[in-house]
């Protein structure tokens, strides 16, 4: 039978834009579906990292992300109401990576630049669902929620933490789900204008618990949580909202707030990222706590990776190489981006004044030697995970 397309791609965010996006540079003819009719304008991820923005540059898309983000040099861990903190600098990494910072933006902004520079050369249909996904010993049919059908010599699932394809192979997301809901609020009060010394990337131990400000180049994104004696839902009232922020810095007007978002926190991976012609990437592989910026940054790690993999397959190379992802990209995500995702939020989940004073103490001496500071920013930027992954076989 004929295939419709070499490569099927399920999921039009980051991770499948630029997985179709990385096919077109080798030659791969690819097809992307998308199960939502419009892109996604949510709240999502917003941290880009060093060795993320040289892949993309790579593809010709960092120079337009960086014009619309904000360049960030430094992040930090601080004590809210003393001020004191460990603040980390990126430019001990400038002989390790062209990059040597963070890029906040918005990934909606990625995924729109990426779609805009494959139009006319990679078709990516919206409002197609899948409804289950087969495969013989030629290729992968995906049975769509329409009735029709679409067949590929493979297909990547990147279609989220929902992934249908991930379904439809039978694997599951083996872990936990952490017990606190994180609550997103966007406000564009000038938060930089009223705390000193703040940074771009921020996490903050205060008496009342713990909350995060990353800022974007027009808003803060303020990550808060519910109080000891609150619920989940009394924690998203406006009001509750508004006397959150108002700890943070207090102000005689109300804070301007754009939007609200709860968000569980998961810590979940499959046991394989591949089954015979299908393979996942990002959420649909791994789920981990935000803290850091990792998730969406080890997403685009899993699909260059890949489709340099399912190139040199296309091109006569044995199929049994696509084990090799697996092997390379599951370790990472165990031992690198899950591991150092749930060391920072336990960190920072800390309620005990003098565990958090000599966390902090030891954070500043680290981020103090430039040799200690450079091994710990080579791990929470991502560069030695995909070090550490050049080197299995």
């Amino acid at each position: 039978m004929s295939v419709d397309t070499e490569v099927l791609i399920v999921g039009a965010g980051p991770v499948g834009l630029v997985a179709a996006a990385r096919l077109h540079v080798l030659g791969i003819d690819c097809l992307v579906i998308e199960a939502e009719a419009e892109p996604s304008d949510d709240l999502r991820a917003s941290t880009f990292h060093p060795p993320t923005l040289e892949m993309l540059d790579e593809l010709g898309l960092a120079k337009g992300l960086i014009a619309a983000g904000l360049v960030s040099p430094t992040w930090q861990i601080r004590m809210h109401e003393t001020g004191e903190r460990a603040l980390f600098d990126l430019a001990v990494l400038a002989a390790d990576t062209r990059y040597p910072f963070r890029l906040q933006c918005e990934q909606r902004i990625l995924c729109a630049q990426a779609e805009a520079a494959l139009a006319g050369k990679i078709e990516v249909r919206r409002g197609v669902a899948v409804a289950d996904v087969t495969q013989d010993e030629d290729a992968a049919t995906v049975r769509l929620a329409d009735g029709t059908s679409l067949r590929a010599r493979y297909v990547i699932g990147a279609d989220g933490a929902k992934s249908a394809v991930r379904g439809a192979i039978g694997f599951a997301l083996d872990g936990q789900t952490y017990p606190e809901t994180t609550i997103l609020a966007t406000t564009r009060f000038p938060f930089h204008d009223h705390i000193e010394g703040l940074s771009n990337v921020n996490y903050c131990w205060s008496r009342q618990g713990t909350f995060s400000l990353l800022r974007l180049p027009d808003l803060w994104r303020c990550s808060l949580y519910a109080d000891a004696d609150e619920t989940v839902e009394q924690a998203l009232s406006p009001a509750a909202i508004e006397t959150k922020l108002q700890r943070i810095v207090p102000r005689a007007e109300p804070y301007p707030v754009d939007e609200i978002r709860p968000y569980r926190i998961h810590q979940r991976i499959v046991a394989d990222y591949r089954r015979g012609r299908v393979l996942l990437a990002g959420d649909a592989a791994h789920l981990n706590s935000p803290s850091g910026g990792m998730g969406m940054n080890g997403g685009i790690h899993d699909a260059v990776n890949l489709t340099a993999k399912l190139a040199a397959v296309l091109g006569g190379t044995d199929d049994r190489l696509l084990d090799l992802y697996t092997r390379q990209r599951q370790p990472v995500a165990k031992e690198q981006i899950l591991a150092q995702a749930h060391r920072n939020r336990t960190r920072m989940q800390e309620r005990d004044p003098d565990k958090r004073r000599a966390e902090l103490a030891q954070l500043q001496a680290v981020a103090a030697d430039p040799v200690q500071a450079r091994a710990h920013l080579l791990k929470s930027s991502m560069i030695e995970g995909l070090r550490h992954a050049e080197t299995i076989a």
